[in-house]
């Protein structure tokens, strides 16, 4: 039986698509010859990495030195940049995990990007921490293997090394999640290629055939990443937050720190995704798949967690008036009008004023509007990064230790370079994988689709089904096999009864057997056989296997792995009633094939 459609959802899937559309629409991306704005923008990202990875290099070999921190300020561009890039990185698994486990149908169009974001976005972060440590080679140090250095081990009472845990896992997990979505979609690119190109993505997609068995392991993989990658998106910033949380510095030992980061964390990434999808719906002509609808979902959750970012600003304010301790008080006056005044007043305009424009639905339709106040937001969030760190090292208890910060050119290099690396991962990943997620999209069609729902519905009647609106109403569901019968108010002849048990049975007539206990044969291809005329296992067993190939691959779904040797000779036993042997034969099949 077919999902409930709400008769007021806009849709979010245009352009009356089939299945054979979405998938020529999101595949073709990837196998055309890249046009000039990708190699433009492909080789000014690399231009721009190779002068990050020219930055770092001079740190490494002159030394820390080559940063301007001081005694006074000894984290800057460094730390600060860390945490803006994890930020970014949240709203990746939160679209994935979270709204995967809320079945919010239109995290469907973006939840690729954003997964694959995420990823990027971790790498980058990862580069700061290894590169401050001084001695990037001693890197090793920082994990607790068994070694001959006698009692020398990590102090785990450290924040820092709770980073270390908390976002190796939070990208061991994302990466898990990005890839299994990816393997259907590589199946379908695998499908369509030839040579080299289709033995390496039959390589990627891990031999799926797409099999009922393979689509239920892959449901229940999604569904076990994304319970553990629930937890995550709160403890992974929740842990970025210790770094400052656990200290005794005023404007840091507070207890807000924790939800207070991963608000904005959802935040910035949020942002960061309606910027890369704005840029990618227009570069690769998906108006149809990221819809209006996707982006108006996503400026209201920035108006939410924006509202959070703005109470948890006020709340630090009022906690250090209502605490009367003075250093506290003098730490966010300090903010406020001290010499980074500048920084304070852009984060707290950037964060907490601008995402207000989004309470106008014309303006969080707007998507000019949406790709300004996007970037407006990153900026915001960069400035509320340094803000809590740069501004408040600069001036502590002793004001004869107090200094001011400038980053260097190695230093802004550095963070430059950082965003080369995104982009060229980000470029790259356009081009060998679908950007939009093809299996996802396909299974909210019938829901989403605007010739389904929405103002451009092509409503289907049928007479059988629809004679007499108040009296017996027969509807078949497909889908399980059952009629169902109600009785209304009016009372109908002995004739239109009679017409429609008639319909009714002839209906269950063309359910026939049910082909999904042939190995190699699950719900989608069942239905797909039957819609050729194939309803019975005494059809099966007489069609060629070349004839049923032939059906499979003019299909709008993804049959091309399956493989239908076998199918007849099961089909025989099937209708013979020879179980034992049918499943004997299955025991020596692989998904169908002959092995």
């Amino acid at each position: 039986m077919s999902a409930p459609v709400s008769p007021i959802r806009p849709p979010l899937i245009e352009g009356h698509k089939s299945y054979h559309d979405i998938t020529n629409d999101l595949v073709s991306p990837t196998e055309r010859v890249p046009d000039k704005s990708w190699v433009i923008a492909f080789l000014l990202s690399v231009t721009v990495l190779g002068f990050g990875i020219f930055c770092i290099i001079w740190t490494i070999w002159h030394g820390i030195g080559t940063w301007n921190l001081n005694r006074t300020i000894g984290w800057g561009w460094d730390i600060t940049n860390f945490v803006w890039w994890i930020g970014i990185g949240h709203a990746g698994t939160l679209i994935s995990a979270i709204l995967l486990l809320f079945r919010q149908k239109w995290r469907t169009g973006v939840n690729r990007a954003a997964e694959a974001m995420t990823i990027f976005a971790v790498m980058c972060a990862g580069l700061f921490p290894l590169i401050h440590m001084g001695r990037i080679w001693m890197a090793m140090f920082i994990f607790p293997y068994p070694n001959t250095r006698g009692p020398l081990w990590p102090n785990f009472n450290s924040p820092l090394l709770w980073d270390v845990f908390a976002i190796s896992t939070y990208f061991t997990v994302s990466l898990l999640f990005w890839y299994t979505g990816l393997v259907p979609d590589f199946a379908t690119v695998r499908d369509r290629a030839k040579g080299i190109r289709k033995k390496i993505y039959n390589f990627l997609s891990f031999g799926w055939t797409g099999s009922a068995k393979h689509w239920q392991r892959w449901e229940s993989l999604s569904l076990i990443l994304a319970g553990i990658a629930t937890p995550l998106v709160l403890s992974v910033h929740t842990i970025v937050s210790f770094d400052f949380a656990t200290s005794v510095i005023p404007g840091w030992h507070t207890t807000i720190f924790p939800p207070y980061f991963v608000a904005g964390a959802i935040f910035s990434g949020f942002a960061m995704v309606q910027t890369l999808m704005i840029i990618t719906r227009k570069i690769l002509n998906l108006q149809e798949y990221i819809t209006i609808e996707h982006i108006e979902s996503m400026n209201k959750v920035i108006v939410a967690t924006g509202m959070i970012v703005g109470v948890a600003y006020l709340t630090e304010l009022f906690i250090s008036w209502y605490s009367g301790y003075i250093y506290e008080q003098f730490a966010f006056f300090n903010r406020a009008l001290g010499p980074y005044y500048w920084s304070y007043f852009g984060m707290m305009f950037c964060n907490v004023v601008s995402p207000l424009f989004f309470f106008s639905k014309k303006l969080r339709r707007n998507i000019k509007f949406t790709f300004f106040m996007s970037i407006l937001i990153n900026v915001g969030m960069w400035f509320e990064r340094f803000v809590i760190i740069a501004t408040t090292l600069a001036r502590d208890y002793l004001p004869s230790s107090w200094s001011f910060y400038v980053p260097s050119w190695v230093e802004i290099g550095i963070y430059v370079g950082t965003f080369g690396l995104f982009f060229t991962l980000y470029l790259l990943f356009v081009r060998v994988a679908p950007v939009v997620a093809i299996a996802e999209i396909k299974s909210i069609l019938k829901t989403a689709g605007d010739q389904y729902v929405g103002p451009n519905a092509i409503h289907h009647h049928h007479d059988d089904d629809h004679d007499n609106d108040h009296g017996t109403h027969i509807e078949t569901d497909h889908d399980h096999g059952y009629q169902k019968v109600s009785e209304g108010a009016t009372t109908v002849t002995a004739a239109q009864a009679t017409k429609k048990v008639d319909s009714a049975s002839a209906q269950s007539r063309m359910i026939g057997d049910d082909l999904t206990k042939i190995e190699g044969i699950g719900p989608k291809v069942s239905q797909t056989l039957k819609d050729a005329g194939i309803y019975s296992y005494a059809a099966l067993q007489q069609s060629k296997v070349e004839d049923i190939q032939r059906i499979l691959d003019k299909s709008e779904s993804n049959f091309g792995g399956n493989n239908p040797e076998s199918w007849p000779v099961q089909a025989k036993l099937a209708a013979e009633g020879l179980w034992e042997e049918l499943d004997q034969l299955k025991d020596k099949l692989d998904g169908g094939r002959i092995a």
